[in-house]
């Protein structure tokens, strides 16, 4: 299932990507019903993802704050530092970066992220490490929180396969507009 959505991500990344980070910032984040100065946890791109930094400096000029998930480990939630556009960043695994770690540690009210697949319920196909997982179940403990997947229309699917501790989404953001995920 991975490999076909990576190739339905990266066709419709083909044919839409160059337009898709400006209509996803269009829509912004209205619709998840936590206003400023809520912190939201962005993400920087890595292949056919679809770009959220359009997004990110409405959010950062509407007066949210911003953040960005640092791996800590195999099998280890992620944790979120403080950022914003400028800030220095290190090169990890698999190229992803990173704010430094002096960056002050944060739990965002929002997590935006990135996804190979979802469907309609909120279950997404990640990369299989289970980090957004760990995450989310980590942050929900803490305090309510909003996670939005950031995808393309195209890489909708009928149903993910999904376990116990698997953590849904509460919405999708597509260049078409917000999808609410309902059980």
């Amino acid at each position: 299932m991975r490999r076909a959505a990576k190739l339905a991500r990266k066709e419709a990344f083909a044919e839409l990507g160059a337009e898709a980070p400006d209509d996803i910032a269009r829509h912004g984040i209205a619709f998840a019903g936590k206003p400023a100065p809520a912190i939201v946890s962005g993400f920087l791109t890595i292949g056919e993802e679809i770009d959220p930094a359009p997004l990110m400096r409405r959010l950062l000029g509407e007066g949210y704050s911003l953040c960005l998930p640092v791996m800590e480990g195999k099998g280890k939630p992620l944790v979120f530092r403080a950022w914003k556009p400028g800030d220095p960043l290190a090169e990890t695994t698999w190229g992803i970066r990173e704010p430094l770690p002096e960056a002050p540690a944060v739990d965002p009210d929002i997590v935006l992220g990135p996804l190979l697949a979802f469907d309609a319920v909120g279950y997404r196909l990640g990369y299989g490490g289970g980090f957004y997982d760990r995450t989310l179940a980590r942050l929900r403990a803490l305090k309510p929180v909003v996670s939005i997947g950031i995808a393309f229309d195209e890489q909708r699917v009928d149903a993910v396969p999904h376990v116990d501790y698997d953590e849904r989404l509460d919405w999708i953001l597509t260049p078409s507009g917000p999808l609410r995920c309902s059980a």
